[in-house]
């Protein structure tokens, strides 16, 4: 049984996950303190208050925080957009990707470009 842990944990895959998992922890520590440390502050010059967790609407004896849901929403939005620029930068880095399929003449359907036959209408196609 040890040894089939052993190959269980050293198998390829599940090292590469564990490092990809340790990768996007310090990744979101970075995108997190980019937010914190300097689109925050930012903000907070421009609406000129930093922190709406203070906001909340007394109801008798207890009370409804909702700057605190307006903080999470702006963070979240506020990271969502920093992904989504780090991704757009990435992707154009990373160039274009080479095309794997073509379209079938005869149905249309996507298939592989080296393919002699489409799996769908059965038609048989020239070679590329």
């Amino acid at each position: 049984m040890l040894k089939e842990f052993r190959a269980f944990i050293l198998k390829g895959n599940l090292v590469e996950i564990a490092v990809a998992f340790i990768m996007a922890l310090a990744f979101a520590a970075v995108v997190a303190s980019f937010v914190a440390d300097i689109v925050t502050p930012i903000i907070a010059a421009i609406f000129r208050q930093p922190d709406f967790s203070s906001l909340k609407i007394d109801i008798g004896e207890s009370a409804i925080s909702y700057g605190k849901f307006l903080n999470a929403v702006i963070t979240f939005l506020i990271v969502a957009f920093v992904m989504f620029l780090i991704v757009k930068v990435y992707n154009r880095i990373s160039g274009p990707k080479a095309a794997t399929t073509t379209g079938c003449p005869f149905c249309k359907t996507d298939i592989a470009l080296d393919a002699t036959r489409c799996p769908n209408c059965t038609s048989e196609l020239q070679p590329a």
